[in-house]
């Protein structure tokens, strides 16, 4: 089943609108993210590196409702975590079916098919199924044997009772361009509606550093790829045309991040999904508190500089799309005839695995007088902190921003998130473990490395 007619004019017509409104910057998906709680341990993943206490908070129906009001995009995806672990979820999607919200909610499916009485199928509703390539890439990318076998069994379910179902992919350092041809093959076999693909970006707490692509790289694996699937033309995306000429090379956006806001139990997360630098309390804040010039590939941040993830660029070519005639024709013309892509030259030298280090080596049990660098390892750091106040007193839990003159810290024990002055923290320590080093993942690096 091809993408409704009625989602491709719904977002044709807001994007047509907000440049008419000669808005510079405008919400296009809104990240909502209800909660980090997985069932999984990815080796990539750097949502689910957070304290037990953390992890264990969600948004209520009447957050998420919130949210998606305030921010008023046509489309939300709903990641994690494991969504449909939120005991709160089919009121959530309905909620969001009601206000004619397109609806994308993200899950490995390995509870899919217990849940799919939760929900009806709808145009407004797609199961977005985390696939990372073939059974053997697939089981790696989770760290979990079986999980490849379990989401394809759950995407024939959802396809045979009428459910929208796409599926997301990252790819990786190491990707075989023969193989992912082929896993996509497999994918339009199965019958998705569509594919989305990005490659993976560095989170800074992920447990495997060593395998995010670089730019250069980047382009030379996609060029590869569609010249493994003999131009590409048999596979559906589910995603700009502009942007896979982006991954391949053809073309060059800058990050506009605000176009997809993430939304969790912290707030508004600055500047994007990606980047964990403080957060905002409203939308309207997210735009105007952040400086936006530090970011993307001209601010020569060098956390920016090898990005090309979707959540970054791909609303850029959707804008491009709709500025012009010219950049229509180009929007049309490749989504006919497929994405323009050149002919793969010479990897790059993979990048020193020092691209991204731990929060400048701090440890557990770290400690210092208070000081903004002091604070800002306790910001860094993914675990639990300690801080010491001026009158003896003390605050433990997870510093989650740094607002102007205060700390906010999610309290461990009762969840709220304290704001604290700064100028009464005497001493800050690094009392909980580094939850980015995950047990679960280096014991299957070891089973795998054995098998082999």
């Amino acid at each position: 089943m091809p993408v409704p007619v009625s989602q491709m004019a719904t977002v044709a017509s807001y994007v047509v609108g907000q440049k008419l409104a000669r808005r510079k910057r405008y919400p296009l998906v809104l990240m909502l993210e209800p909660l980090y709680r997985c069932n999984l341990a990815c080796a990539g993943c750097g949502k689910i590196q957070y304290p037990k206490h953390v992890l264990q908070r969600q948004l209520s129906y009447e957050d998420c409702m919130r949210a998606v009001d305030e921010c008023r995009a046509p489309m939300v995806s709903i990641p994690g975590g494991e969504p449909l672990l939120h005991p709160d979820i089919q009121r959530i999607v309905q909620g969001l079916v009601e206000r004619r919200k397109y609806v994308y909610l993200c899950t490995n499916a390995l509870i899919l098919e217990e849940k799919l009485d939760l929900f009806e199928p709808t145009k407004y509703l797609s199961f977005s199924v985390h696939l990372d390539g073939l059974e053997t890439e697939h089981d790696a990318s989770v760290c979990r044997d079986g999980t490849h076998a379990k989401a394809v069994s759950a995407i024939r379910a959802a396809l045979a009772r009428g459910f929208r179902v796409t599926t997301n992919t990252t790819l990786f350092e190491g990707a075989d361009p023969e193989r992912t041809a082929a896993f996509f093959d497999s994918c339009m076999e199965l019958g998705v509606e569509g594919m989305m693909v990005s490659p993976g970006y560095s989170y800074d707490k992920a447990p495997d550093q060593e395998h995010f692509l670089a730019r250069e790289r980047t382009v030379q694996l996609f060029r590869r790829i569609f010249a493994a699937g003999r131009g590409g033309k048999q596979w559906r995306f589910n995603q700009s045309p502009l942007f896979l000429e982006f991954l391949t090379g053809e073309r060059d956006y800058e990050c506009t991040p605000w176009a997809m806001p993430a939304y969790s139990v912290f707030g508004w997360q600055k500047p994007c999904y990606l980047l964990q630098e403080g957060y905002a309390q409203s939308y309207a804040g997210l735009l105007e508190d952040t400086d936006w010039s530090s970011y993307g590939h001209a601010s020569g941040n060098p956390a920016c500089s090898d990005c090309m993830v979707h959540s970054g660029f791909e609303a850029s070519s959707v804008d491009e799309g709709f500025s012009s005639w010219r950049g229509f024709w180009n929007m049309a013309r490749a989504a006919l005839l497929g994405p323009r892509v050149s002919a793969p030259g010479e990897l790059a030298p993979v990048p020193a695995a020092s691209a991204v280090e731990e929060a400048s080596g701090l440890v557990q049990d770290w400690a210092a007088e208070a000081s903004p660098e002091a604070l800002e390892a306790a910001f860094a750091y993914r675990g639990d902190v300690t801080l010491v106040l001026d009158d003896g007193g003390s605050v433990q839990g997870f510093v989650s921003s740094l607002d102007g003159d205060r700390v906010r810290v999610l309290v461990k024990g009762n969840g709220e998130a304290e704001p604290i002055e700064k100028a009464r923290i005497a001493r800050v320590e690094l009392s909980g473990r580094d939850a980015a080093i995950d047990p679960r993942w280096e014991a299957w690096q070891k089973r795998s490395e054995a098998r082999a």
